[in-house]
């Protein structure tokens, strides 16, 4: 899709819509990199792997967009886009990364087992694919008890290799559940390039064999993901089921921590420079320009707020307390 096409899909899009849009984008990016800076050694400040979202960010904000505060979405060891996306504190969201009490998780989550469920974003897992059947679950309970909420679950390429996708698929078919699979596939399944892991790349016809719309979507375009995924939530959420949406995005930083990659010889420079010629930011903030929804000057006054509050957030959190030892056993589940 070119930028012409992509500048007219704005034109039905409220504004204020656009808009919150950009000022999320904004706010996922500059909260990882800023989290990248914390990883990096000498000072290493945080300890917990981080995945960051650096590139994804139209995905995640997208999605979460076109969402009520009471639909449910479900996330994967990549977190923190979704957290925020989803409207999560981001004070409880860096005090986590530092395993402090004033975390979302209480300081034992860390990155990758993060909540805010006051938003509707009930919880993340490091287990590749582990929230697909909890979102399946989310949303057959949804139906049983007459509500019009809708259940949403990211995961990336990698979890198209587990066989839960697939029982999930078909559960979630019969049931005519009220859910959306989100595919993030950024091509890279930790460190395997995707066609070295399944034999057909083509995610979003995956669905066909269980009578479930697939649709592929140019990730990097969050109008596109936005305008997507309202038609699925609005199809789910009056009976008609489950969608799947493959979103073709890239991640700028490797499968964890703050670096590239390059040195590793997994991708080439080439590759990462068109993705981040392809920004995702940067696509919305010209389209925002052009059509006079945003001035250079308000740009610039969003990207400043946003860099105060997330010192301030940084602060927070390195003053916080941690758990303390006796609280170890706090918030356990144990079957008796």
């Amino acid at each position: 899709m070119n930028e012409k096409e992509q500048s007219s899909l704005a034109l039905d899009v409220p504004t204020d819509v656009l808009r919150k849009m950009y000022v999320t984008m904004v706010k996922i990016r500059m909260f990882e990199e800023r989290v990248a800076e914390l990883l990096i050694p000498p000072k290493k400040e945080l300890t917990t792997p981080c995945h960051l979202y650096i590139g994804q960010e139209a995905v995640a904000t997208g999605v979460c967009s076109a969402l009520k505060k009471t639909d449910l979405a479900f996330s994967t060891h990549r977190s923190h886009g979704h957290f925020i996306a989803k409207g999560g504190n981001i004070r409880a969201l860096m005090a986590e990364l530092y395993c402090k009490k004033t975390g979302c998780s209480k300081g034992k989550g860390g990155s990758m087992h993060i909540a805010a469920v006051d938003q509707g974003l009930p919880g993340s897992s490091a287990i590749v694919g582990g929230t697909i059947p909890i979102a399946v679950g989310a949303a057959l309970a949804f139906s049983m008890q007459q509500k019009d909420s809708v259940s949403v679950v990211f995961f990336g390429d990698g979890a198209v290799s587990e066989g839960i996708f697939y029982e999930s698929l078909n559960f979630a078919s019969l049931k005519k559940a009220p859910v959306i699979f989100v595919c993030e596939n950024n091509f890279y399944c930790t460190h395997l390039p995707i066609a070295s892991c399944l034999a057909d790349t083509d995610i979003y016809k995956k669905s066909e064999s269980f009578r479930i719309p697939g649709i592929r979507v140019d990730g990097s375009n969050v109008i596109e993901v936005y305008k997507v995924v309202k038609v699925a939530v609005e199809n789910a959420r009056y009976g008609k089921g489950p969608t799947l949406i493959e979103c073709r995005t890239y991640r700028w930083r490797g499968h964890v921590g703050p670096y590239d990659d390059l040195d590793k010889g997994l991708r080439s420079k080439e590759e990462l420079d068109y993705w981040m010629s392809r920004c995702p930011i940067k696509m919305l903030g010209r389209i925002l320009l052009e059509h006079n929804i945003m001035s250079e000057l308000e740009r610039d006054q969003i990207r400043k707020a946003i860099s105060e509050e997330i010192e301030e957030v940084v602060e927070f959190a390195r003053e916080s307390p941690y758990p303390d030892e006796n609280e170890l056993l706090d918030d356990v589940f144990k079957l008796k």
